[in-house]
């Protein structure tokens, strides 16, 4: 059997107060094991941002569990989380989140090198995870000299980057054309069945197609879960 990388359990997350308060999410489950993609799917407003911000540590969960590794989140400060973030979870974003001042390269090597790790080795660790996706001809270009795909794959390989078990995405190829965003579907997958656990936002049943499993959100409820290959064919049109 695979070894877990993200559990959570029964989460809830509120946010507000009294006639204010809003249930992003009400009792979740979900497992994601090593070597496994998984999409979430669902209409705009179902919760969908609201969990890969509690999976990444990025939130916390009002009630419940979120798990990564074995290690309980709820358990860590601040600092710990932000350890935990640079050094096992990778975050990919549709705007990219690149540094505009540094190269590829550089944007790739910043979360080693704020971990500790000499200038040298982070750098070779950054063109090494720039090759990997395909783009490593761009490691000493800024971002505004790339096209947009060109950026994601930076964006991508900056969250693959080190040990990383769990990576996380949210509606990565929004800002994509179709080919290109094929491109960083098939690197995602790649990273997940090299054994890495997998987490993918999407609108898009196609994109959803290359997970192993597709969960569909509704007002903060899982109300289905089934195979990538039959995601198209049980996909609403309103989602």
């Amino acid at each position: 059997m695979s070894e877990t990388i993200l559990r959570l359990e029964d989460v809830t997350r509120i946010h507000g107060t009294g006639e204010a308060q809003v249930t992003a999410l009400a009792g979740v489950s979900l497992e994601v094991a090593a070597g496994e993609l998984v999409a979430v799917m669902g209409p705009s407003g179902s919760g969908k941002s609201t969990l890969l911000n509690l999976a990444g540590g990025l939130d916390a969960p009002t009630t419940g569990t979120v798990v990564i590794e074995g290690q309980a989140l709820g358990q860590l400060g601040k600092d710990g989380l932000a350890r935990l973030r640079r050094r096992r979870v990778g975050f990919v974003f549709q705007d990219f989140n690149l540094i505009p001042s540094l190269t590829a390269a550089e944007n790739v090597a910043l979360p080693l090198e704020l971990d500790g790790q000499r200038v040298g080795k982070a750098r070779r660790r950054a063109v090494d995870a720039l090759n990997t996706v395909g783009v490593g001809e761009l490691a000493d270009r800024y971002p505004d000299k790339m096209s947009g795909g060109q950026q994601q794959r930076v964006a991508i390989a900056r969250a693959l980057v080190g040990d990383r078990r769990l990576v996380l995405a949210d509606e990565p190829t929004g800002a994509l054309d179709s080919h290109t965003g094929e491109g960083v579907l098939r690197v995602l997958r790649e990273r997940c069945d090299a054994g890495a656990a997998g987490l993918l936002v999407t609108h898009e049943a196609r994109h959803a197609a290359w997970a192993d499993r597709v969960v569909f959100l509704r007002d903060g409820v899982v109300v289905d879960s089934t195979g990538g290959d039959v995601a198209e064919s049980l996909l609403e049109p309103t989602a």
